[in-house]
């Protein structure tokens, strides 16, 4: 990392100044997603410089300057480049866990955890009573994210596949990855009353050169256990590089989800159904023991 133009004092103003960008551009009121931003400091998770900015039209563009103030924008850096692996944008993220609502002392798993930022800043709303489990099935990713993240004692970093985490009961699970359908664990390994938010999308047919197989349909979703079964709701537009490993999309799902997204009306769903039959007309997605349906828990 390249000496800084700003003192330590001066960058954490402009973390300051950054975090109350990223919330307004969230159209969120959320005071403690604001400090959580404006807590941790980015650079440590970007990866050594020179730094890579994310551009929809040209794939990724270098940054000539190394400083670590410029970490500090509404951008996507890349991670892996050539797998169009990034560390996410902060705006989006932010709206995210608005709808995560992370409260202090809860136990929350970090799915897609990629270099640890967002578990970071996760860590910082769970409180020291928290703890964060960021699993990371890519092992650079995860090695990165361990030592970035060592001098957090309510974070794990586990390197494995995203669909076999939770292992136990949690208040919260959090994806970062476009998925066709939940896994089960994050479905079932949810406490009352715990929040799931994740992104669901299907890929793209052609890979592009230089930018991953990221999702050509795609909206995130926050499934919270309750009473009697699964509300959802229904966040906004999302799109994220798709899964691989035990979440990986199948054809015959690829067809049927694609022809959802296709139809409309997600935006109007209000509950999932689990192992349990389906009302066929009252949902918007019917997959394997599974649905989202627009009628109310």
């Amino acid at each position: 990392m390249s000496a800084s133009m700003f003192t330590a004092d001066e960058l954490a103003v402009v973390r300051r100044a950054y975090a109350h960008q990223v919330v307004a551009a969230a159209e969120i009121m959320n005071h403690r997603i604001e400090a959580a931003f404006a807590a941790v400091p980015r650079e440590k998770f970007l990866g050594p410089p020179p730094w890579q900015i994310a551009d929809i039209r040209a794939g990724y563009r270098p940054l000539t300057s190394s400083d670590p103030v410029l970490a500090y924008q509404d951008v996507l850096f890349a991670l892996q480049a050539d797998r169009g692996v990034n560390n996410g944008s902060p705006s989006l993220h932010a709206r995210l866990l608005a709808q995560l609502d992370v409260q202090h002392g809860d136990r929350i798993v970090h799915i897609g955890a990629g270099t640890g930022y967002y578990s970071a800043i996760l860590a910082e709303l769970v409180g020291a009573t928290g703890h964060v489990y960021a699993v990371e099935m890519d092992p650079d990713l995860a090695s990165h994210a361990k030592i970035a993240l060592a001098d957090r004692a309510n974070v794990s970093v586990v390197a494995a596949d995203g669909s076999e985490w939770p292992q136990q009961e949690v208040d919260a699970v959090y994806v970062n990855f476009a998925v066709a359908r939940p896994a089960v664990a994050w479905i079932e390994r949810l406490r009352a009353g715990g929040r799931l938010v994740l992104p669901l999308g299907v890929p793209r047919l052609d890979k592009r050169p230089n930018v991953g197989r990221h999702a050509l349909h795609g909206g995130a979703l926050r499934i919270q256990r309750v009473d009697n079964g699964f509300a959802a709701h229904w966040i906004g537009p999302a799109y994220f590089i798709c899964a691989n490993g035990g979440l990986a999309i199948d054809e015959t799902e690829l067809e049927a989800l694609t022809a959802a997204f296709k139809r409309g009306g997600i935006e109007f769903v209000k509950s999932l159904l689990w192992k349990s039959d389906p009302r066929i007309g009252r949902c918007w997605y019917i997959g394997d023991q599974w649905a989202l349906c627009y009628d109310d828990v």
